[in-house]
Order: C-alpha cells, then structure tokens, then sequence
C-alpha cells in the first residue's frame, strides 16, 4: 500500500503481473499516444494477462465512449471489452447522479461519452442553458469544439446551476505533442463565471471508486505516465502505482515531486509489469541501485557508477525525495540525469 512519505522506489521479488490481481492503465502517454500503441505495449500487455492479470484502462479523457476505447485497443492488437474501459465521464455521471433526480437534464459540454455516460445514470444531456438544466458538466471535446460551447456553460453557471467536470487535466499528448487538455477548457469557464466546478476524475476518489466498482479490483496497481493524476490517484485510493516515462513526466520533475506524486516503482514502458523492480538501499552515505550510488550534496545530486540508466535514476530518486524540503527537492539534479541520458 501507498506510504505517506515515501522516500525511495520500492523492489519487488516478483513481476508486478504477479503481485498484484489487477492493473489500473492509463491510456494517454501509457498505452498508446496520438492513437498508435506506444513500443513494447502490445506484446507486454499480452502477456501480462496470458500470465492471469486482469486489466483495465482507466482514463480521464472523456470524449469517447469504452465501446469505441475498446475497439480502438483491439484494432491495436489489444483484446479489449467495453466492460474493461472506465472513464472519468462515468465517474462524473455517478456522481451528478447521486446530487440530481433520475430524469434530470444536465447540460453537457463535451462529446458522446459524456451523453452516454449520463443516459447510463437516468439523465437527459441537453445542449441549451435554457434548457432547465439541473447540472452543467464539462469534459474534453476535442479539438473540434465550438468556443460557442464554453458560453453555454457559463451562461447556465452563472445562474447558479451546478457545474460538474470530468476532470481537469490542462494538457493530454498526442503525435505531435502535448496539446490543452481539458482543464484548459474548465478554466474559461473559471474566468468567466468565478465559480468551481466538483471534479471527478483522477486524481480524486470519485474516479477511485468508479473504478473499484467497475473492476472489482483486490490488489491493484496503478499505472501512468502522469504525476498529479495517476500517481497522486494511487496515492489517494492508498494502492501502489508504477510510473512508465512513455509519457508527459521527465527525469527532473520525478526527483522533484512532492510526496503524493511519488510512484512505488518506476520503469521505461509497460515491460516493466512483466519483471521485479530492483531494490534501492542505503549505501556510503547515500543509496545504491543496481551499479549506481547516489548522493545529495549541499546543492546538487550526485551519482558514481554504471550500469542500466533506470538503476541511477532509481537511485537519484532515493537521494533526492530523502534531502527533499517541505516536500519538493530543491537540489540540482540537471548533471546526474544528463549522465544517465534522461
């Protein structure tokens, strides 16, 4: 389980697709990035479910359906069911649900998977803030969506009617980059109306408990790319994460991270679910990882040795969030990581 100061990646004697029942994926940045599969994902996700783990993706992004999430994992080469995809619009539907009567209209800001999540509730999406909505919820649209739709919103909010979102990530990658994210979005609505929104996706329990709910989950096991989303989920539902550096999170922003953004294991890709994580230990003053010690100096980060990069990064994640201060690391670690190519 989930430390709450956690100052070092933990080890593990067995592949994690052992030792833990269930992986919780994220799909931007972890499985695919601008709709093809990110390298090793496929053949390592076969396996780790040919070996008994149950997966499920678990994403924030709102826009799709799991119909057409799982058809497009499968057209990957990744066997998927609709049941397997959970979604923040689910997350963000249940939880309009539990504050709205069955029937209720809520005005929708966002694509299919927020009006089918919402019709899966008893709710009615509308378009119109003179529709009588009794919610206005907000969820990545794409690229596509009118700013007349951010309007809309802040007309219904500013009217004191409830406003839900999805989630508020401010960016998402795709192929050609890190594009704004739906937090972008929820921010116009932000300026324009002083209000806040209740959010539901990650990193906040209501997308947790969707997701427990919808897997039945014993012993699960985050995965991400992302640090105040993923990781800080994990850290939230109390379960252990494993950060993939596929995605948007580098080198420098690991060793910083403050203690709910800190990931029991770390590896390169989603082989890292078929193998142990090796086991960094105190050493010489500071921690050794595979052929690498790491040290905090009195400004900066340093590392002696060889060997595999994510061993020293391993290690410089150890010597780092110990010498952290008020829970960000205020040391130099530019050097160490340029060593190691990260």
């Amino acid at each position: 389980m989930s430390q709450s100061v956690r100052t070092r990646p933990e080890g593990s004697g067995q592949a994690l697709s052992e030792a833990y029942d269930t992986a919780l994926l994220d799909l931007d940045g972890v499985v695919y990035a601008g709709g093809k599969a990110i390298v090793h994902a496929v053949e390592s996700l076969a396996t780790a479910r040919a070996g008994g783990m149950h997966l499920a993706y678990v994403t924030n992004n709102a826009l799709r359906t799991p119909d057409t999430v799982a058809e497009h994992l499968t057209e990957l080469g990744i066997p998927t069911g609709a049941d397997d995809v959970i979604t923040s619009a689910q997350a963000v539907a249940r939880l309009i649900s539990e504050q709205v009567p069955t029937g209720a209209r809520v005005l929708v800001i966002g694509g299919e998977g927020l009006r089918v999540a919402l019709r899966e509730r008893g709710l009615v999406p509308v378009e119109s803030a003179d529709d009588d909505p009794a919610a206005v919820v907000q969820g990545f649209g794409g690229p596509d969506l009118p700013w007349g739709r951010f309007a809309e919103a802040s007309y219904a909010v500013a009217r004191g009617v409830p406003w839900f979102a999805s989630n508020t990530d401010l960016t998402i990658p795709s192929g050609r980059g890190i594009a704004p994210g739906n937090g972008a979005a929820v921010e116009v609505v932000r300026i324009a109306t002083g209000a806040e929104p209740q959010v539901a996706g990650k990193p906040l329990p209501p997308m947790h408990r969707e997701t427990i709910l919808r897997t039945g989950a014993v012993r699960p096991l985050v995965v991400g790319d992302r640090l105040d989303t993923d990781i800080e989920g994990a850290f939230n539902g109390e379960v252990d994460s494993l950060l993939v550096l596929t995605g948007v999170t580098d080198g420098p922003q690991l060793l910083a991270a403050p203690p709910q953004h800190r990931p029991t294991y770390v590896d390169a890709d989603l082989r890292g679910l078929l193998t142990g994580q090796p086991e960094v230990v105190e050493a010489d003053g500071g921690f050794r990882c595979g052929g690498w010690t790491a040290t905090a100096g009195a400004e900066r980060l340093e590392l002696d040795g060889d060997g595999e990069a994510l061993d020293g990064l391993r290690a410089l994640c150890a010597a780092a969030w110990t010498a952290a201060r008020e829970g960000t690391c205020e040391l130099d670690g530019g050097k160490a990581l340029a060593r190691l190519g990260l």
